[in-house]
Formats: structure tokens, C-alpha cells, sequence
């Protein structure tokens, strides 16, 4: 399943790509502003996930803080570090971009998470490293908007360690 929805990701057009990001992006910005979000939890688009650099910086000048998440031990929770739109980046050992200086942070209360793809339910699937369900285990739980594109929601079972997202956002959906 991840070989083909990794395929259908692949397939999106290049432009369409671009407005659903800018669609993606609208919605979080708005969702942050209407909840008055402190901080949050970023990701780094990695293989064609949605890439919301811009609404990234529309945060920051907003005053929320963001974070990176950083893979500090394999089979545990992610750390995350402070981070702002400019700040030096390099590629960690699994080829994910994290900030060249590792200032970390608690985590914060709400936390983007990229999708793979998603079901109905709102159970994502990753990459299958399981460092978002670790992360997720621990208390107080962050919130979590799940980031996809509609076309990557599947029908697929859940595990008992896996963590179901609060909302998905997607270029169709309407969160704010």
C-alpha cells in the first residue's frame, strides 16, 4: 500500500500540487490564528509531501513558534527543536533536514504531521518507523493535524499502538 500511494503521490501535476500546498497552508495558518497556537510542530517535506514553507513564515510573523522534529534515539519519541523559516538546516542520518543547531524545546501543543495517507477513521500511515505513535503516546497529547492530499486517503486497518489524528487536512477539507 505505501509503494502505490508513494506512485499516486508521485503523479500529482506539478501545478496542482502547488495550489493544494497553498490550500493546505491557508487552512493551517487559519486554524492557528482562530486558536491562538504559541507553538507548533513542523515537518520538512520529504518525498512529495505537502510542502507548507510559505504558511511556515505567515506563522512565525504571526509570533508562534515553531519546531522541527529531531529522530535523537531510534524506537523512541521525537524530540523537536526550536526552529525559524532561514535558520541553517542539515540532513540527519535518515536524510531528513533538522536545524543545524539542535536548541531543543518541549513539545509543542499541536503538531503537524505528514501523511503518507490517511483513512476515514483518521488513522494515518507513515513510513512505518513509528516515531509519530511514540510521540503521540506520551501525556498531555498534542493536538494533531494529520497533512495529506485527498487523493492518498486508503482503506486500511489500525494497529493497537497506532494513534488516531484529531483532524486530517487536505486541499478539500475546510478546518479553520
Amino acid at each position: 500500500m505505501r509503494a502505490a500511494l508513494r506512485s499516486r503521490r508521485r503523479s500529482i501535476e506539478p501545478a496542482a500540487k502547488q495550489q493544494w500546498d497553498e490550500r493546505i497552508g491557508e487552512q493551517v495558518l487559519a486554524w492557528c490564528r482562530a486558536g491562538q497556537v504559541p507553538s507548533l510542530g513542523v515537518y520538512w517535506p520529504i518525498h512529495g509531501e505537502p510542502d507548507l514553507r510559505a504558511a511556515y513564515e505567515e506563522l512565525v510573523q504571526a509570533g508562534v513558534r515553531l519546531a522541527l522534529p529531531v529522530v535523537v534515539t531510534r524506537d523512541a519519541p521525537l524530540a523537536f527543536a526550536a526552529w525559524t523559516p532561514g535558520d541553517p538546516l542539515v540532513t540527519d542520518g535518515m536524510g531528513v533536514m533538522v536545524p543545524g543547531d539542535l536548541h531543543f524545546v518541549e513539545r509543542p501543543p499541536a503538531l503537524l504531521l505528514p501523511c503518507l495517507g490517511f483513512n476515514a477513521q483518521g488513522y494515518r500511515l507513515g513510513y512505518g518507523g513509528g516515531y509519530y505513535d511514540r510521540t503521540l503516546e506520551a501525556t498531555p497529547r498534542p493536538y494533531t493535524l494529520g497533512i495529506a492530499y485527498a487523493c492518498l486517503q486508503a482503506q486500511f486497518g489500525h494497529a493497537a499502538h497506532d494513534v488516531p489524528l484529531d483532524v486530517v487536512v487536505t486541499e478539500e477539507t475546510n478546518v479553520a
